[in-house]
């Protein structure tokens, strides 16, 4: 009788057992489906955010396809800031490989666009502070990039430099 006994209470604790693992993985799955797809959402964002970081690829292109191109024929710009002013040398990177550079670049030069990359460049750093032109140089580069990236409706420009950096407050 012992024997029986024990059988029925070790066959009641797997009975248990199984259905305590069937509630714990029906209430875990979705939460798991769900996490899993929170996830990828990450991920996707994170990937994009890499892909933005590098708006032109410019990370792909080998420097001896880079053309330099400086904006205002190599003069300086002078770009009134929220508290000062920027007097910047400003110069474009541009991929020679790409198909839009012979569109728009076909004499190796932008210089008749300078006039309204002049002033998309301005109309960018013209928002910003003496402070952060200093602390954020790399960000507003990116900044002026997309912008006249979305202008040309290309990514033929795959940098912005600064050539010469020079910022006073008022």
């Amino acid at each position: 009788m012992k024997k029986n006994l024990i059988t029925v209470i070790i066959l009641a604790l797997v009975v248990v057992n199984l259905v305590l693992t069937a509630v714990l993985t029906i209430t875990i799955i979705p939460e798991t489906q769900k996490a899993n797809e929170l996830i990828t959402k990450v991920c996707s964002a994170i990937d994009l955010d890499l892909q933005a970081g590098d708006t032109a690829g410019s990370l792909s292109i080998d420097v001896a396809d880079m053309v330099d191109y400086p904006v205002n024929g190599g003069e300086t710009l002078t770009i009134n800031l929220v508290d000062g002013y920027a007097v910047l040398g400003i110069s474009l990177s541009l991929d020679s490989t790409n198909e839009d550079y012979a569109t728009y670049a076909s004499d190796g030069t932008l210089s008749a666009q300078d006039n309204i990359i002049s002033d998309k460049i301005n109309s960018v750093i013209k928002k910003h502070t003496v402070q952060e032109m200093i602390d954020n140089e790399d960000e507003i580069k990116e900044e002026i990039l997309e912008e006249l990236q979305t202008l040309f409706k290309s990514s033929f420009i795959v940098r912005v430099n600064f050539s010469s950096a020079t910022y006073q407050k008022q």
